[in-house]
C-alpha cells in the first residue's frame, strides 16, 4: 500500500530509538479489509461487543446464545480481525471498535458489526487496538454523526466515512513497543485488580461470620472480650434510627440552582462530589433535606436502588434517597444494610425492577449488641473499606496513567489529516 510519509507528524511521547523516523499517512480503507465471510452451518465461538471491554461470548454476556435463525448470517471473524459495534454508549457516543484477542474464530451479528482486518503488513493490529480503545475512531467520526443520533441505541454511520479515518502510522516495530507498552500496563491493572476482588470477597467473608444469619439471633464470630455478653437484640431499623428523605426544587427556577450546597442524586451516594449544587432559596422552597457527612444514605429509585453508603459529604438529598441517623453508631448500621441489602433487594423488588420506600426500610429487624460491640464490628470492617479504597485508587490511579500514555503515544486523526 502506498503511503505518504509526514515527518511533521510528532506524537508528544516517543522512544527514544524512534525520534527520528517519520510516520506514514494512509487511511483505514487502505491498510484493511471488509471481512463478509458468512457462518452458514458451520459451528463457531458466538461473540457479542460490550462497549469499553470488548469481544466476549454470548453465553457470558446474555447468560446464553441469541443467534437463533440469525446464525447463518453471522460474520466469521478470526484472531485480529476487529468488529465495529455502530451503538452508541455514554463512553463511546460514535461506537466501539473491538479485536478478537483470545480466541482463533467467533462469529458476531451482521446486522449491527462492521467487520474488518488490517491486510497491510506494515501495520500491527494490536496496535489498532489500542488506538481505537482510545476512541481514536470516536474522533473522526462525530462530524458525521448528527446529534441527535448519538443517543443509547444503533447509529446511522455510513462506513464510507470509516474507511476515510486518516491514520498516522509508525514504522512496525514502534507500533509493537507502543503494544507491547501499553500490554505491561494493562497486566498491572488486571493484577492490582486481582488484589482488589480478594479483599472485596474477605469483606463479603467477614460480613457473613459477624452478623446474625438469618434465623439466628447471634453471629458465628464475636471478639473475646464480647464472649458470653449475651444475644443481639432485635429491633426495627424505623425504630433504631432516625430516617427521611428529600425533593427536588423546581427546576423552572433559575434562582435555585447554581448555589453552594451539594445536591445528592441517587448515583451519587458513594461520592465526594455532586454535578449539580442549589440555593439557600432552592433548600427552603423544596422537600430537599440536608444530611451530614458520615449519615447512612440508601438509594431508593433507579438503576442502584438499595446501594448504601456513608455520605462523604455534607449536602442535600432528594426524595430518590434516604437518609438514616443511627442512635449510636452510624457505620454499623451501614455495615449491617450493607450486608443484608441483597436480600432486601430480591425480597422486594421483583426481578430487579422496581423501587424501595422508606416503609420498606423501616420494617427491616437488625439485631444489635451492646454500643461497644458494634463499634468493634463497626471499627473491623471499616479499616477493611479502608484497604479497598485504597487499592481501588491504586486501579484508577493505573487506568489514568494508561489513558495519558495513550493520548501521547498517538497522533490525533487532525494531525494525520493534512
Amino acid at each position: 500500500m502506498r503511503m505518504n510519509k509526514q515527518e511533521k507528524i510528532v506524537p508528544r511521547f516517543r522512544f527514544p530509538e524512534f525520534m527520528k523516523t517519520g510516520l506514514d499517512v494512509t487511511t483505514l480503507g487502505k491498510i484493511s479489509s471488509v471481512i463478509k465471510e458468512k457462518a452458514g452451518e458451520d459451528k463457531y465461538i458466538l461473540m457479542s461487543v460490550t462497549s469499553g471491554i470488548g469481544l466476549i461470548p454470548q453465553k457470558e454476556k446474555f447468560g446464553r446464545e441469541i443467534a437463533g435463525d440469525s446464525y447463518k448470517n453471522y460474520v466469521v471473524i478470526k484472531k485480529y480481525d476487529f468488529a465495529y459495534n455502530k451503538s452508541a454508549t455514554k463512553q463511546f457516543p460514535e461506537g466501539y471498535v473491538a479485536m478478537l484477542e483470545k480466541d482463533d474464530e467467533a462469529a458476531v451479528p451482521n446486522s449491527i458489526f462492521t467487520c474488518f482486518r488490517i491486510i497491510d503488513v506494515k501495520a500491527f493490529p494490536p496496535y489498532f487496538n489500542y488506538l481505537f480503545e482510545n476512541n481514536y475512531h470516536g474522533h473522526w467520526l462525530r462530524k458525521y454523526i448528527e446529534v441527535g443520533a448519538r443517543a443509547h441505541g444503533a447509529l446511522s454511520v455510513d462506513t464510507k466515512h470509516l474507511w476515510s479515518m486518516p491514520i498516522a502510522l509508525p514504522v512496525h516495530k514502534e507500533q509493537e513497543k507502543i503494544a507491547d507498552c501499553l500490554s505491561s500496563v494493562d497486566e498491572l491493572i488486571d493484577a492490582e485488580n486481582r488484589k482488589l476482588e480478594v479483599l472485596k470477597k474477605h469483606k463479603k467473608g467477614l460480613m457473613q461470620k459477624l452478623f446474625p444469619a438469618e434465623g439466628k439471633t447471634l453471629p458465628e464470630w464475636r471478639f473475646p472480650e464480647f464472649q458470653g455478653c449475651g444475644e443481639w437484640k432485635s429491633k426495627a431499623i424505623g425504630k433504631a434510627c432516625k430516617m427521611f428523605s428529600g425533593g427536588t426544587p423546581d427546576t423552572s427556577k433559575k434562582e435555585f440552582y447554581g448555589g453552594t450546597i451539594p445536591f445528592i442524586r441517587s448515583a451519587e451516594i458513594n461520592k465526594s462530589s455532586t454535578e449539580l449544587f442549589i440555593t439557600e432559596a432552592g433548600l427552603n422552597n423544596s422537600s430537599a433535606r440536608m444530611v451530614k457527612k458520615g449519615d447512612i444514605l440508601i438509594a431508593l429509585y433507579g438503576a442502584n436502588s438499595g446501594e448504601v453508603a456513608l455520605s462523604k459529604i455534607d449536602g442535600a438529598i432528594n426524595q430518590a434517597i434516604l437518609c438514616l441517623r443511627h442512635e449510636t453508631n452510624n457505620a454499623f448500621v451501614y455495615h449491617y444494610f450493607n450486608h443484608i441489602k441483597n436480600w432486601i433487594v430480591s425480597r422486594y423488588i421483583q426481578g430487579g425492577q422496581g423501587n424501595l420506600s422508606g416503609q420498606i426500610i423501616k420494617s427491616v429487624n437488625l439485631y444489635f449488641p451492646k454500643p461497644e460491640e458494634q463499634k468493634k464490628v463497626a471499627d473491623c470492617l471499616s479499616e477493611i473499606d479502608a484497604m479497598i479504597s485504597e487499592q481501588s485508587n491504586k486501579v484508577e490511579q493505573l487506568k489514568a496513567h494508561k489513558k495519558g500514555l495513550m493520548q501521547g503515544l498517538f497522533p490525533s486523526c487532525e494531525e494525520a489529516n493534512v
